[in-house]
């Protein structure tokens, strides 16, 4: 009998939550995004394949209701890594919470930017980072400081410009999907003897 292995790439369909995005967004844009684009994650943020907490809820106009990221489950102390190559564009404190924000490379004019909240900065404004660096821990807050995340939680941001998109569209389809490898047979192929 002959057996193939299959990845969960192969098997499962996209998350319903996570439909394919663009990461380019053009002037009209009000915080959309929509198919197409390449993957330029190469890592999650924080940990192997974190529970999102709270998805990608774009607002309806600039200023609306909406939530302009995702949340992630890690405790405090967790590290937080660089989902790609880029170089640090900002370190520090932003209304009493820790902030990094990368520049991601290669990724057109004006560049993408991840975000990252509540951390304690490990790198400095200018530093160039590759993918899977860790740039910081995850900081333990408040809830009245952190009031979206009822959970210990990274906040995880994109944007181009002044434009939110989904961070989940920079990561490729294997790493979306989670679940072991399964083996199927091969049909059709005679049996060996």
């Amino acid at each position: 009998m002959v057996l193939l292995v299959l990845t969960p790439a192969v098997l499962s369909p996209p998350p319903p939550s996570s439909p394919p995005l663009r990461l380019a967004a053009s002037a009209g844009d009000t915080a959309r995004a929509g198919a197409g684009g390449p993957a330029v994650g190469r890592v999650w943020p924080v940990g192997t394949r974190p529970r999102v907490l709270r998805g990608w809820e774009p607002p309806k106009t600039p200023y609306g209701r909406g939530h302009r990221g995702v949340d992630l489950a890690a405790v405090p102390g967790t590290p937080v890594r660089a989902v790609a190559a880029g170089r640090v564009s900002f370190a520090g404190q932003v209304a009493g919470r820790g902030v990094v924000s990368v520049e991601l490379s290669d990724t057109g004019t004006p560049p993408l930017r991840t975000t990252y909240e509540p951390v304690r900065p490990s790198v400095e404004k200018g530093a160039e980072v590759a993918p899977g660096e860790v740039v910081g821990a995850v900081a333990a807050t408040e809830p009245a400081r952190s009031p979206h995340c009822t959970a210990p939680c990274l906040h995880w941001g994109l944007l181009r410009a002044d434009v939110y998109l989904d961070p989940l569209a920079l990561l490729p389809p294997w790493l979306l999907r989670a679940g072991p490898p399964r083996l199927l047979p091969v049909l059709g192929l005679p049996v060996p003897e």
